[in-house]
């Protein structure tokens, strides 16, 4: 990165490696009794801007396959107080409800081929949004960082709520392509492939409306997965997005009924296993905030400035990009098993107090008896040891 200096990066990887090894509660308290510095000191640095999305960016592109779509999706965080900046009722999906809090507005690229997220910056809801409305809101976040984001992809993966005409058009003015999901039962026309008769009037753009129970084999394909499911795809015009869409309906047979699903994407010529496949792998963003708020305390910040808000929140999701590169991306692909944050969480915090110890035992820890030890005590408490 440009313009980081000596100061910054030493304080950043600190950071990291104090939010990777403190069990429990991590805040500016937390910092000055595990840290090499005083409270105040955090506190002052969490002040100061740091560029997380670029930071993350060029991260992404050294570390990971290529292959990526930008996922997208707000996530609730708790608060009780009124102190605290943005304070406001927000959506909590796991309550199913509104809920007195925060809410980030959370970036990520996901990576495609190792079937992963990589947090890229995440953006504070403001409590009171004026003139816009939030999905407006929602798509400027992502508009106002198109430069950097576009070098990873041009893909912007949402979930059903976002396939918002409002939404859809402004981003696809700024050269991004939407894949997301529509209601189940979405109004969708048949495009008109026929001659035109020349008659008086506006030509006929329309071939009818798509019935999900009886599929036009004409206008749309069809293909076979198993005896309990099928794909059905083509170009449709959306009326609630006012636009041609690449359609992919998933049709699940369970109990002797079939059942569907409706994904779609903006760019036509996108391929249809392509499209379900980027729909699918958006699930992993969620895994992000869930490690971040048991693991890497994002739900932990008491700070009432809006700037150490910020740093907090990113720090702790680029913490768990660390962790993933270093301790599971690393490892061979056919070698992986699943990535555990609990894990990592584990080890590091056993290594803290390890060294603690031989610190002020005046141990050698360099000796290969003691390292033989202290990599079995590394180990103490791991799921998967």
């Amino acid at each position: 990165m440009q313009g980081v200096n000596k100061w910054q990066r030493d304080f950043l990887v600190e950071i990291i490696l104090l939010f990777l090894s403190i069990k429990g509660r991590v805040n500016f308290l937390q910092l000055g009794r595990f840290g090499k510095h005083k409270e105040q000191r955090y506190r002052n640095q969490f002040e100061k801007s740091f560029d997380y999305l670029e930071f993350n960016r060029i991260l992404v592109l050294e570390q990971g396959s290529g292959h990526y779509t930008i996922g997208f999706d707000p996530s609730y965080i708790s608060k009780s107080g009124k102190c605290t900046p943005g304070v406001n009722y927000f959506w909590s999906g796991c309550a199913g409800k509104p809920k007195w809090g925060l809410e980030i507005s959370g970036i990520a690229a996901i990576d495609i081929d190792n079937h992963t997220a990589f947090h890229l910056e995440a953006v504070q809801t403001p409590s009171s949004l004026e003139s816009k409305t939030l999905v407006e809101h929602y798509s400027q976040v992502i508009i106002q960082r198109k430069e950097k984001l576009q070098t990873i992809s041009k893909y912007v993966v949402a979930d059903a709520y976002f396939s918002k005409a409002t939404f859809v058009t402004s981003l696809t003015k700024n050269n991004f392509e939407i894949v997301s999901r529509l209601r189940d039962d979405a109004n969708l026309r048949y495009l008109f492939k026929g001659a035109q008769d020349n008659k008086r009037g506006r030509p006929k753009k329309y071939d009818g409306k798509l019935i999900y129970d009886n599929i036009n084999d004409q206008q749309l394909k069809t293909e076979i997965i198993s005896a309990d499911q099928k794909i059905v795809y083509g170009i449709v015009h959306a009326a609630a997005l006012k636009c041609k869409i690449k359609v992919v309906i998933l049709y699940t047979k369970r109990k002797k009924k079939w059942n569907h699903k409706i994904y779609f994407s903006t760019d036509l010529s996108l391929n249809h296993n392509t499209l379900l496949r980027y729909y699918q792998t958006r699930f992993q963003i969620e895994f992000l905030y869930r490690d971040g708020k048991q693991h890497t305390a994002l739900n932990d910040s008491q700070a009432r400035s809006p700037n150490k808000l910020y740093f907090h929140i990113n720090a702790s999701l680029t913490t768990i990009n660390i962790a993933k590169i270093q301790h599971w991306l690393k490892t061979p692909k056919v070698q992986r098993g699943p990535f555990s944050m609990c894990d990592i969480k584990t080890l590091y915090n056993n290594k803290l107090l390890i060294y603690r110890f031989l610190s002020l035992f005046a141990i050698d820890p360099d000796k290969p008896i003691n390292q033989i030890k202290i990599n079995e005590a590394l180990q103490y408490g791991k799921i998967a040891a």
